[in-house]
């Protein structure tokens, strides 16, 4: 049976103030090559120098997967002609990369799925070519910009696989403040290395270039994957190149000959010392498959509302911190999941941010399920909030009398100003009963709690 062997090459930019060698800003939505010095473009004698943050966001992302950190590495020469990179070589890394190994865990149909990673490094970008007929154009503000690549073994056995595990890797880029990840604007690009063997035998590897979607990253193995057994089916070979994806035809084609690595002539970086990282402490942050596991086992969220939190870290923040002291109250973490999930991120969508604090969120949840405000009340408050007002003074004016001595002060008041209704209640008109309560509703602006009103007014009704 042939059964397809899948591995990833993953490209992201990463989210830093300058570029990976030079302090030209590391933006490139911007006219072209407005972003450019000597370094990036690789002028004669211009010398670069590392990048500390895109160093430590690398290291980092490498410590939450579970990767062998490399302290002692360096960077090399990977010598190769395009034309968008000026030097006609990039730095990056080879033998001794940042990171080595690591997992990337995430759900697949309710099941808890691992894809073993290969390497972590670091590198820089090449330009962007912009194609006009017969003719191209080279913007340099992308060259130089800090990249890193995320490789993973060839564990993947379906398209759905891959693509589930792409979308749990922009997460995790996203959640760990590494890169935005945004495939629309070119922060994360796909490789897949494609090869279909019988039983656990690797046939002849393919590589796939230039996925910028997990649409087209899905469709293009999956057309890889049924062109390689129809070559084999029929006798032919498969041969070991570099393939492109047609967006339009939907079809992979021809682009050249697989390089080997002698081909890029690696050798050491000569403008550039040894890395020696030693001593340099860094703490490991939780994976949002962590995060999502927590949710469901200790909050008793399900499957599809932990992933609304974790694809927004502020709610999943917002939400950790306010359900904490309710953990054991499911009433109280639903309540706070749905008006979070509703009322808040509607007000979020608006002011850009949350207005409203963990603390003020916990306090409007107890007097909710106090039945001291109403659900139409709460949604007034927040809305409140996010306009500047202050949760006390609202408070003052919203909350809902409860005190039975209180009500039946107020509800004396209401008798003593409607005898009339009274006589009627006494004669049989039941409607004059509920005439005295909206009398008292209408007095305190609506904070009296009806249910109790209803039972001081009948004793009192009662004792007359």
């Amino acid at each position: 049976m042939l059964i397809p062997k899948i591995g990833l090459e993953i490209h992201t930019e990463v989210k830093t103030k300058s570029k990976m060698f030079c302090s030209c800003p590391n933006t490139f939505e911007s006219q072209p090559n407005r972003f450019i010095c000597p370094v990036c473009t690789g002028q004669p004698g211009a010398l670069p120098t590392i990048n500390k943050q895109a160093v430590f966001l690398t290291l980092k992302l490498g410590l939450a997967l579970g990767g062998k950190i490399n302290y002692k590495t360096y960077f090399v020469r990977k010598n190769y002609y395009y034309p968008d990179l000026p030097k006609n070589y990039q730095i990056s890394q080879y033998e001794l990369p940042f990171v080595e190994g690591g997992i990337v865990k995430f759900f697949l149909d309710g099941k808890e799925t691992e894809v073993f990673l290969k390497r972590i490094h670091l590198e820089e970008d090449a330009g962007r070519l912009i194609h006009f007929g017969d003719f191209s154009l080279i913007d340099f503000n992308r060259a130089g910009a800090p990249l890193i690549e995320i490789v993973t073994l060839p564990c993947l056995r379906t398209s759905e696989q891959a693509k589930m595990f792409a979308q749990e890797l922009i997460l995790i880029l996203r959640y760990l403040n590494i890169s935005e990840a945004n495939p629309e604007k070119g922060q994360i690009r796909f490789e897949a290395n494609i090869s279909v063997g019988p039983n656990d035998e690797l046939g002849t590897r393919v590589e796939v270039k230039n996925l910028n979607s997990l649409k087209s990253l899905k469709e293009a193995i999956d057309y890889e994957i049924e062109r390689q057994i129809n070559l084999i089916k029929k006798g032919e070979k498969v041969v070991q190149e570099t393939r492109g994806w047609d967006e339009v035809k939907r079809i992979t084609f021809v682009q050249r000959e697989k390089e080997e690595a002698q081909d890029y002539r690696y050798f050491p970086e000569p403008d550039l010392v040894p890395l020696d990282l030693t001593g340099l402490e860094l703490e490991r942050e939780k994976l949002p498959f962590e995060l999502r596991k927590e949710l469901i086992e200790e909050y008793g969220l399900s499957y599809k509302e932990s992933e609304i939190l974790i694809w927004e870290p502020w709610a999943l923040d917002f939400f950790k911190k306010t359900a904490s002291s309710f953990q054991k109250n499911s009433e109280a973490i639903k309540q706070i999941f749905n008006y979070l999930t509703t009322d808040i991120f509607s007000l979020y969508q608006t002011y850009r941010e949350n207005k409203v604090t963990p603390e003020d969120f916990k306090t409007l949840i107890d007097l909710n399920l106090k039945g001291k405000i109403s659900s139409r009340i709460f949604k007034e408050i927040l809305q409140k909030i996010f306009k500047g007002e202050k949760l006390n003074e609202l408070l003052n004016i919203y909350q809902k009398i409860t005190d039975p001595q209180e009500i039946e002060k107020i509800l004396k008041d209401v008798i003593k100003e409607n005898q009339s209704a009274v006589q009627d209640y006494k004669k049989g008109k039941i409607n004059s009963f509920e005439f005295i309560i909206g009398q008292a509703m209408k007095m305190t602006s609506g904070k009296i709690d009806p249910n109790l009103a209803r039972k001081v007014l009948k004793d009192l009704l009662d004792n007359l």
